[in-house]
């Protein structure tokens, strides 16, 4: 999945609008907006639309490659030109030309057993900025690795042996690093499908998530509240679409699961 260049958290782009400044002898460069959508694509064509997490419809109109052919729901973070504004049709909002498109890890909620708890792991894993749109809790992380030739493994884990008595759900935030060498710092991000936690009889949850730190004496705990009624897109910590003068050096892509 997204591995990110050390020390380059992915919330720089959270409520930020960057600007580029260009020299006044040359033509403008071209700006590319980023932002994270969930795709549209129940037929599986080339074109489709992609709704923008603040609910903003666009439609692939042109570019990236021809191979692009995301499955419906699916999450991705992508760069794009906005070329024609379409809101006055009522139907979306924007045609836009893709740039570039970095898939996301989307997965639902791990329900541990005895047998999978070695494999889930416990390795290093910190959370950076936590948010909820629609159902999907997503989570900015870093995490240490090494070699881009091992897959590392990022769940958001329901563990029933384990008890509370204040009536929110418990889930603990896991990192299996498959032995990697933990050498540089990494950023990474996830989209973890929570749908399954709504009750017919109310119309929000209490979500509590854990991250138990190797060597360090208490774990860790953020608290969010999931409004499964609500549409979850007004957030304040939730990234707003953002403008990047160039992809240049941005990210490097690698396998996480």
């Amino acid at each position: 999945m997204l591995k990110f260049f050390k020390q380059l958290p992915i919330y720089v782009f959270a409520g930020l609008l960057l600007t580029g400044c260009f020299n006044d002898n040359r033509e403008p460069q071209p700006q590319f907006l980023m932002s994270l959508v969930t795709i549209q694509n129940p037929n599986a064509k080339s074109q489709f639309f992609l709704l923008r997490d603040d609910n903003k419809l666009l439609w692939f109109a042109e570019g990236f490659k021809e191979s692009f052919k995301p499955e419906d729901g699916e999450r991705y973070l992508i760069y794009y030109n906005i070329i024609a504004d379409k809101s006055e049709t009522g139907l979306y909002d924007y045609d836009v030309r893709i740039t570039d498109a970095q898939k996301i890890l989307t997965k639902g909620i791990f329900e541990i057993s005895p047998e999978t708890q070695d494999s889930i792991g416990n390795d290093w894993i910190a959370i950076n900025q936590m948010w909820i749109v629609r159902n999907y809790l997503n989570i900015d992380f870093s995490y240490y690795g090494y070699s881009s030739n091992t897959q590392h493994y990022i769940n958001l884990v329901a563990d029933s042996s384990k008890t509370y008595t204040d009536d929110k759900i418990h889930l603990e935030f896991r990192h299996n690093a498959n032995k990697d060498e933990q050498l540089y710092k990494y950023n990474g991000l996830a989209s973890f499908d929570i749908s399954s936690l709504e009750a017919a009889d109310a119309d929000s949850v209490k979500i509590v998530v854990h991250i138990d730190i190797p060597d360090e004496m208490e774990s860790k705990a953020y608290n969010i509240t999931y409004k499964y009624k609500e549409s979850n897109t007004s957030a304040e910590d939730a990234p707003k679409p953002t403008i990047r003068k160039s992809l240049e050096n941005f990210i490097r892509v690698d396998e996480l699961k």
